[in-house]
């Protein structure tokens, strides 16, 4: 089973910036989207970033121009986050779809804490 593992996360001052990684123990055949998601304990599992294979790139309104998602060869996905404010707070979750057939099967990793504080 492969495992996705973040991290990266930490605690911040608002304005600052962090760099989060994504990196699979395996590899993932037939990816077709790789995300970013946060939640908090007030609010759902929102989408923050989308990067699918054929260079697609989908971004929260919240986060627009100060994320940035990307994917190297090795299908490690990062996520840029500059400009942070206490509302981005949360718990950031990477998430890899991969085809399976006409499914697209989930891989999620065990999220990194992102703290914005002064």
């Amino acid at each position: 089973q492969v495992q996705l593992v973040e991290s990266g996360g930490g605690l911040v001052q608002p304005g600052g910036s962090l760099r989060l990684s994504c990196a699979a123990s395996g590899i993932i055949y037939n990816i077709k989207v790789t995300d970013w998601y946060r939640q908090t304990p007030e609010k759902q599992r929102e989408l923050v970033a989308r990067l699918t294979t054929n260079g697609v790139v989908n971004y929260a309104d919240s986060v627009k121009g100060r994320f940035s998602i990307s994917r190297d060869a090795k299908d490690t996905v990062y996520l840029q986050m500059n400009s942070l404010k206490p509302e981005d707070t949360a718990m950031y979750y990477c998430s890899i779809g991969s085809a399976v057939g006409d499914f697209l099967r989930r891989y999620w990793g065990q999220g990194t804490q992102v703290t914005v504080s002064s």
